[in-house]
């Protein structure tokens, strides 16, 4: 039997329970940056191509649920089951901001300019907080009918999306208006939405479906079907690869156009709540209820090997020079 080659991922030790999410930033001067939200109720940040942890950030009393970095990585955003979104400096890591609710904080975004954040969660609201005048009032959406899983911004921030814990579907909102604008239908409640960096296309994750939108006329274009349920979704910047992970607690490498799985990564010991590409496209990183994050190289195992077993030929190649055999020079 011909044995598949494994891949080994970088692995990120530090917290002590389960990681709820992943968030990288984008691409910045001084590279790009890996949040992490977890139970422990101590998000951190590290760098996204090694995982060298860099900091954590310290003052949420409950687990924190979400965690996020704006354009240019130098404030994050945190949302905790303390009732409280702060948001941080991500350089010093000193608290700037905090913002009081009544219930959990499950999800919390930065506007694309960083001046406005998005948040919601068990109380059934979406809240819109200018962070130019952080005391005044925020704006609401309320009278949802079911607690918030997931919301983001959307269309250079003048739409909002959310999706709901016990609630199929996902809701389009007027950030001016404050209005629905239409609802999409999904099969089951959805667990993570993901938009691409250029906007193109929306993931988002249903039951054992994901499902591909294209934003433009936000219609679903692509939909793969699991054997088991998935609680989080990427695809790749070049939107030719995707990776899931879920209750399996293997984390999956697919080839976009036709759903072929290319690879099956297997090391964490817990179910998969959280994937998500680094801006790159060059690796993914996992996050799973055994507390630890691992960040997979795109380069399937299999790809790495095969390389390798080239370079090793080519090394062994040999010509016979007078009367001599001698090695082929590689350069």
């Amino acid at each position: 039997m011909t044995r598949r080659a494994q891949q080994v991922p970088l692995v990120c030790h530090g917290h002590s329970r389960p990681i709820v999410e992943v968030s990288y930033s984008p691409v910045t001067e001084d590279g790009y940056f890996l949040m992490s939200a977890s139970k422990d109720g101590k998000p951190m940040i590290r760098d996204g191509e090694s995982g060298d942890w860099i900091g954590t950030f310290e003052g949420h009393k409950g687990a924190v649920w979400t965690a996020s970095l704006n354009q240019p990585a130098t404030h994050a955003l945190t949302g905790s089951a303390d009732f409280s979104a702060r948001v941080w400096n991500a350089i010093t890591g000193d608290e700037l901001y905090s913002f009081q609710h009544k219930h959990i904080v499950r999800t919390a975004q930065f506007s694309k300019d960083s001046h406005h954040i998005l948040t919601g969660g068990m109380e059934k609201k979406l809240r819109i907080y200018n962070l130019s005048r952080p005391d005044a009032d925020p704006e609401v959406i309320d009278n949802l009918s079911s607690a918030i899983r997931s919301a983001l911004w959307f269309q250079n921030d003048t739409l909002l999306l959310s999706s709901h814990s016990d609630k199929a579907g996902i809701s389009i909102w007027d950030k001016r208006t404050l209005s629905l604008v239409r609802e999409l239908e999904t099969p089951a409640p959805v667990t993570c939405m993901e938009l691409s960096q250029d906007g193109r296309w929306m993931t988002a994750c249903a039951g054992r479906d994901i499902l591909f939108w294209e934003t433009a006329k936000m219609e679903v274009v692509k939909t793969h079907t699991m054997e088991f349920s998935i609680e989080s979704a990427s695809l790749h910047p070049n939107a030719d690869k995707f990776v899931a992970g879920g209750e399996d607690m293997w984390v999956r490498l697919h080839d976009f156009r036709t759903g072929e799985e290319l690879e099956c990564n297997k090391g964490h010991h817990g179910p998969v709540h959280c994937v998500q590409f680094a801006p790159d496209g060059v690796s993914y990183a996992s996050g799973s209820e055994d507390g630890t994050i691992r960040i997979w190289s795109t380069i399937t195992a299999t790809e790495q090997e095969d390389v390798t077993d080239s370079a090793k030929q080519l090394e062994n190649l040999t010509v016979e020079t007078n009367g001599m055999e001698q090695p082929i020079s590689s350069t």
